[in-house]
């Protein structure tokens, strides 16, 4: 069973920021947390569709963001494959085909664990989206790319399937 879902928390409250996590997505799925290896990385299964479930989440957040004391970012996963350049750019160009023509799209980057230079790995899955209208500020598409040690998770989100506590705090 692999990860559908990531969140980052402080983890110097790593154990309130698990106790978030659960009170929250359990609300509206199974949820079973798995190994991440790394501080402040929940790695999470989640029954139901993780885009639904951060969606969910969202709209508890922008009713009662007080909730949120020790979560950053919850995350949801559609495909893992090794952090290699070669294998990220294959789930890239499937996603390719996934985003209209007319539509803005950008790619996100998280890394923990992994050397490679951030604007680099950009630059290089960049090439593998052939659409003209890249929006860096309000993408109708979020190409997220989550490395984690050796291992990536990608996903193509719509903005509202992508929650970022800090980012949302201030609109």
């Amino acid at each position: 069973m692999e990860a559908n879902l990531i969140v980052t928390y402080n983890p110097t409250h790593a154990q309130k920021a698990e106790q978030e996590i659960k009170e929250l997505a359990e609300q509206f799925s199974d949820v079973k947390f798995l190994e991440s290896g790394f501080e402040g990385v929940a790695m999470l299964h989640t029954a139901q569709n993780p885009k639904v479930v951060v969606k969910q989440i969202s709209e508890i957040f922008s009713e009662e963001p007080y909730k949120f004391k020790y979560t950053f970012r919850w995350i949801p996963i559609e495909t893992w494959c090794n952090s290699t350049m070669t294998d990220m750019s294959n789930v890239v160009k499937s996603m390719d085909a996934k985003i209209d023509q007319s539509e803005s799209w950008k790619i996100d980057i998280g890394k923990r664990g992994f050397e490679g230079n951030t604007m680099d790995i950009v630059m290089s899955l960049t090439e593998h989206i052939n659409k003209p209208k890249v929006d860096l500020k309000n993408p109708q598409n979020i190409v997220k790319v989550e490395i984690v040690g050796d291992r990536a998770g990608l996903s193509l989100l719509k903005p509202d399937e992508y929650l970022n506590i800090a980012s949302s705090r201030k609109v």
